[in-house]
């Protein structure tokens, strides 16, 4: 399959990683694909990856990652919003407030993109883990668990398979209105990795008795 991922940065570059080794196509959606940390990440990544601007990006791609700043999403916004028909997966967090996109009482960043990109279908995942536990998803004998959720079905399923390419377990919570209750979920998950005696490398599970 092939993957733009729109952002070059922890959590983008370590998903582009873990794919490639998987057998997919990575091509990294960037400002400048020819700036010393794009080519570095290119050599790490491997596996024939490519960097484009990111419009040109998306159009070559079978799935598109959003995995910038919250901050930075109206300037990606702005340059593929005539694209349609495309599966966009939403990584952010709105931690920092954007001037641009003041979210309101019980709305989420990810149904503010799918209003922008109403020719994408918006998929919410890999926002509630960090970037350092990627490439190893394992926490004893349990996989973290990979919460998604979309108004689309078929979006969802490969979504989800691309979760289990990486090593999560996926939980699909429904619709893309759950979003607002994953992205709380990464505050509780960044609030507790700075927590003294427990730290960054954390995880989420639903258990079942």
């Amino acid at each position: 399959m092939k993957i733009c991922i729109i952002g070059a940065g922890n959590v983008g570059g370590s998903l582009g990683k873990i794919w490639a080794e998987k057998g997919h196509t990575i091509i990294y959606g960037v400002r400048n694909p020819l700036t010393p940390k794009v080519q570095t990440l290119l050599e790490e990544t491997g596996h024939s990856a490519t960097a484009e601007l990111v419009k040109d990006a998306v159009q070559k791609s079978d799935v598109t990652v959003l995995a910038t700043p919250w901050e930075a999403v109206g300037e990606v916004i702005f340059q593929i919003i005539d694209l349609k028909g495309k599966i966009l997966i939403d990584c952010t967090n709105p931690i920092q407030p954007n001037p641009e996109w003041p979210l309101s009482q019980g709305s989420s960043a990810a149904e503010e993109i799918a209003k922008r990109l109403s020719g994408f279908k918006v998929v919410k995942a890999f926002n509630t883990i960090g970037a350092g536990n990627l490439s190893d998803l394992t926490f004893g004998s349990l996989h973290a668990d990979a919460f998604m959720c979309g108004d689309d079905a078929e979006a969802k399923k490969i979504v989800s398979q691309l979760a289990k390419d990486i090593g999560f377990d996926a939980l699909d919570v429904g619709g893309l209105r759950s979003a607002e209750m994953l992205e709380s979920l990464a505050k509780l998950w960044i609030t507790l990795a700075y927590q003294p005696g427990i730290g960054p490398n954390i995880a989420f599970k639903l258990l079942h008795k």
